[in-house]
């Protein structure tokens, strides 16, 4: 899996603080921008507590995620405000083995993991089959399943990204979507610390929102995320 922000709103956290104080001020934007580092993080400290994320919404953060299965991109698309672009399986035809990847637990299975490899040759050769017969790659990748690798690009606002950070960085999460939304935690939070102060699963600024469902460990998750 690789994880890249390819690029952000310059300046998100004096645009998120500039958004906050014009709701509240008569001055010209120009100047509300003009305020010091300081200001903003004291100002951005104070909406996070509030609750007031609407502002974050200014902030746009566009990701390359590659080597992530169709299983995991299912999932990810599921999060509705964000734009995705994703390698087309009707479009780009598999040349050689098609890249999957492999769940740890049957990785560390040695019976198992042979028959997973064992399947994954068997699709390739008949994907292979049906299109030397003709058949359209649209068609052809019926037979490709949900371990097949694919790659996407991916923008969500600070606001959305920290919702999905609460979501998706959980160990209740699946674990390759859980992977992935810590590598985007982790490049998010050089560039814009303040917007992403206490990001994270949500047992880390409170008690644990799932409930009965919760995983029991959140001393561990927060000191898991303390450096993240």
């Amino acid at each position: 899996m690789r994880v890249q922000l390819l690029s952000y709103t310059p300046d998100p956290e004096q645009v998120a603080a500039a958004a906050a104080r014009l709701c509240y001020s008569s001055a010209d934007i120009s100047r509300l921008m003009e305020r010091s580092r300081d200001d903003h993080a004291a100002l951005l400290a104070k909406i996070l507590d509030l609750g007031h994320f609407s502002v974050l919404e200014h902030a746009s953060f566009t990701f390359g995620i590659e080597g992530i299965s169709r299983a995991c991109s299912h999932q990810l698309v599921r999060h509705r405000i964000a734009s995705y672009s994703q390698q087309s399986q009707r479009y780009v035809a598999v040349q050689e083995r098609f890249p999957a990847v492999m769940p740890p637990t049957i990785a560390e299975n040695p019976q198992l993991s042979a028959r997973f490899e064992a399947f994954l040759n068997d699709c390739h050769a008949l994907y292979g089959e049906l299109m030397a017969a003709g058949i359209p790659a649209e068609d052809a990748r019926f037979v490709l399943p949900n371990a097949a690798e694919t790659k996407l690009v991916m923008t969500m606002n600070a606001r959305e990204l920290r919702h999905f950070f609460a979501l998706r960085c959980c160990r209740r999460a699946q674990w390759e979507i859980r992977e992935m939304a810590t590598a985007m935690l982790r490049a998010c939070k050089p560039v814009a610390p303040l917007l992403f102060a206490g990001a994270g699963p949500g047992c880390l600024v409170g008690a644990c929102p799932e409930g009965k469902m919760t995983c029991g460990q959140a001393a561990m998750v927060r000191q898991e995320f303390k450096n993240v």
